[in-house]
């Protein structure tokens, strides 16, 4: 079974304890649903061929459900410790790939200001070795097959709009990457190289 993480988030700027706590309720929500599907699927399999439409189904509602919970524990995990640019290794990897990593910020925060209920993520391709930079809807649809979230932005309207208002997008995107512990995007960048 599936457990949730407790985070620890210092005070941000911009970004209201208030939606950080909002914010975690809903992680508590993936992490009690992948639970739910898990166990019901179990049930459902004592007679799977009976019930093959409704494993399919359970089965594709766990994506969303997995998704919703691993993409926040990254997401939350770089919120951890406070501001920090200490990320040599990532950095480098960063601008030998972008030019700079200003070249990077730009593009990233072109994907994360694409409409709808998205993340904005940085991969890294546990088969190349290259960094992608990755846009997936909801929670599931469009994450890259073999590749690690080294960076996800989450992108839907409950973690800005109550701090930033909708025409605020673009600025809680900047204060994201201002604020984020990049020595977190480091450790997992480096576990596996």
């Amino acid at each position: 079974m599936y457990t949730e993480q407790q985070f620890t988030i210092p005070a941000l700027n911009s970004i209201s304890e208030k939606t950080i706590e909002e914010h975690k309720k809903l992680y508590a929500g993936y992490v009690k649903h992948a639970n739910l599907i898990v166990d019901h699927i179990k049930e459902l399999s004592a007679d799977a061929e009976k019930y093959t439409y409704e494993i399919n189904e359970l089965q594709r509602r766990f994506a969303f459900e997995w998704g919703g919970m691993r993409n926040h524990e990254v997401y939350f995990s770089l919120l951890e410790g406070g501001a920090n640019t200490d990320a040599p290794t990532l950095i480098a990897a960063i601008e030998k790939q972008w030019g700079s990593l200003d070249a990077w910020k730009t593009l990233f925060q072109a994907i994360a200001m694409n409409r709808g209920i998205v993340w904005a993520m940085l991969y890294l391709d546990t088969k190349s070795g290259e960094l992608v930079n990755g846009w997936v809807d909801e929670q599931h649809l469009g994450q890259l097959v073999g590749c690690i979230p080294i960076i996800a932005l989450d992108m839907w309207e409950h973690s800005y709009v109550a701090d930033y208002q909708p025409s605020g997008k673009k600025q809680y995107v900047t204060d994201f990457l201002a604020q984020m512990n990049w020595s977190v995007a480091e450790s997992l960048f480096a576990a596996q190289q």
